[in-house]
C-alpha cells in the first residue's frame, strides 16, 4: 500500500490528510494556532481527539502531528507528501517534484501572494525535513487555469509593464474546480460545458469547457470576482486610487480589501449563515447584502454561458454551495429563459454525495458536487512521482 501525506499550511494553521493509494482516507486533522500554545485535533482510527501544546512554528507543528500519529494511529510513513501552494505564477502550469529550485521559484513567487506562498513555503521546508528522502510534490491552485486562452487571462495595461511586474489574471481555487468538474463529468456521463461556482468563504467561478478552464473569476490575486466572507470581489479601480487620495495608507487599504470587505463590510459578519439569519430577522443591511451575492454570481453565470456558447451544468460546490439551498435558490431565481431551474425539494433535500437539483428534464442540469482539495493533490502527488520514475 502506497501512502500520500497532503499537506495544506496557512499562516497560523497547517492542514493534514493522511490517504493511501486506494484514495481511503486513513487520517486527517489540524493544527491551529502555530507560534504560540496550539491545538491539534486528529481524526484517526480510535476517532477524534484534541490535544494542547505549545507549536512554535511550522516544524513544531509537523512535530506536534508526528508525536499525535505515533500515540493516535495509524502509522505515519508517508511515500509521497503533496503540498498545496496558491501561486504558482507563470513557471508552473503542472504539479511539480520539490528541489532547491521549486522552493527558489515559490518564495520569488510571494511577492504575488504574499499571505498564501510564504506559508506554503514553510510547509513545504519543515515537510522536508521531518520526513528526508520523501518524494514532495507541490500542487499549485493557478495550474488548472493555465489553458485559459490569452484573451482571458490579458489585463488591457500597458503590455511592457504588465509583463515585467506579471501582471495578469491567474485565478485560483483551480485544484477545487478541477476536482469538482471531473466529478460532474462523471455523474453525467461525459464532460461538456460547466459553470463552477466555488463558494465559501473565498469564492470563485470558473468556466470549464471539456475539462479545461477557459474563464474564472479572481486575477492576479484572490481580492478579485466574487463577494466573499472579506473580501468585496470585483471593484472600480479608481476606487483605491481615492481612498489613497484621502488620506488612506497602503496598508489600511490592503486590510480593507482583505479582511474588512464583502460580506463582513456589508453587514458586521463574514459567515453566511449569520447573514442569512440576520436576513431572515428582517435585518435590511442583511438582505441587501445577500442581493449583493446573488446578483454578483449570477453576471458571472450569464457571462460564463456567453463564453462557453451554452451551458451543460451549472455545479455549486464549496462550504456555502455545498450546505446552503437558500444560496442556491437566490442565486438561480430569474434563471430559466436560461434553461436554469430548481427543483424544491431536491434543493431542500440534504445529501453527502454528487446530486442534481435541478428537474430531470430541464436543459441545464444544476447539481451539488463536494469537494475534495486533498484527494486531488493525492492525486497529482501520485501520478508526479509515478511520472518522474
Amino acid at each position: 500500500m502506497t501512502t500520500v501525506l497532503v499537506v495544506n499550511s496557512g499562516s497560523s494553521s497547517l492542514k493534514y490528510q493522511l490517504l493511501d493509494d486506494a484514495e481511503q482516507v486513513l487520517a486527517s486533522g489540524l493544527v491551529e494556532r502555530i507560534g504560540g500554545e496550539g491545538t491539534i485535533t486528529h481524526r484517526g482510527p480510535g476517532g477524534e481527539v484534541s490535544v494542547a501544546a505549545p507549536v512554535p512554528d511550522h516544524a513544531g507543528a509537523l512535530a506536534l502531528m508526528a508525536a499525535t500519529f505515533a500515540e493516535h494511529g495509524p502509522v505515519l510513513a508517508p511515500d509521497v507528501v503533496g503540498h498545496r501552494v496558491v501561486h504558482g505564477g507563470e513557471r508552473f502550469s503542472a504539479p511539480v517534484l520539490v528541489d532547491a529550485e521549486v522552493e527558489a521559484a515559490v518564495e520569488e513567487l510571494s511577492v504575488l501572494a504574499p499571505l498564501h506562498n510564504p506559508p506554503g513555503l514553510l510547509g513545504i521546508r519543515a515537510a522536508r525535513a521531518a520526513f528526508p528522502g520523501v518524494p514532495q510534490v507541490a500542487v499549485f491552485d493557478t495550474a488548472f487555469h493555465a489553458t485559459m486562452p490569452p484573451e482571458a487571462t490579458t489585463y488591457a495595461i500597458d503590455a511592457e509593464l504588465a509583463a515585467e511586474r506579471g501582471i495578469r489574471r491567474y485565478g485560483f481555487h483551480g485544484t477545487s474546480h478541477e476536482y469538482v468538474s471531473q466529478a460532474a463529468a462523471a455523474f453525467l456521463g461525459g464532460a461538456g460545458r460547466f459553470v463552477v461556482l466555488h463558494l465559501g468563504n473565498g469564492a470563485s467561478a470558473c468556466a470549464v469547457s471539456d475539462g479545461r478552464s477557459i474563464a474564472t473569476s479572481m486575477g492576479l490575486t484572490p481580492l478579485e470576482g466574487l463577494v466573499m466572507g472579506t473580501r468585496g470581489g470585483d471593484l472600480d479601480p479608481g476606487a483605491v486610487l481615492h481612498l489613497l487620495r484621502t488620506g488612506s495608507t497602503v496598508e489600511e487599504v490592503d486590510t480593507l480589501l482583505n479582511r474588512r470587505s464583502g460580506l463582513t463590510g456589508l453587514t458586521g459578519s463574514g459567515d453566511l449563515r449569520d447573514v442569512l439569519a440576520a436576513a431572515g430577522a428582517g435585518d435590511e443591511r442583511a438582505e441587501r447584502a445577500l442581493g449583493v451575492y446573488a446578483h454578483r454570481v449570477r453576471g458571472y453565470v450569464g457571462a460564463y454561458l456567453a463564453h462557453l456558447g451554452g451551458l451543460d451544468a451549472l455545479v455549486f460546490t464549496a462550504g456555502v454551495g455545498e450546505n446552503s439551498p437558500e444560496v442556491r435558490a437566490r442565486v438561480c431565481a430569474g434563471l430559466g429563459h436560461l434553461g436554469i431551474e430548481l427543483d424544491p425539494a431536491r434543493n431542500e433535500a440534504r445529501g453527502r454525495g454528487v446530486r442534481r437539483i435541478s428537474p430531470d428534464d430541464t436543459p441545464v442540469a444544476v447539481l451539488v458536487v463536494p469537494t475534495d482539495e486533498e484527494l486531488q493533490i493525492a492525486r497529482h502527488a501520485l501520478r508526479t512521482v509515478a511520472a518522474a520514475r
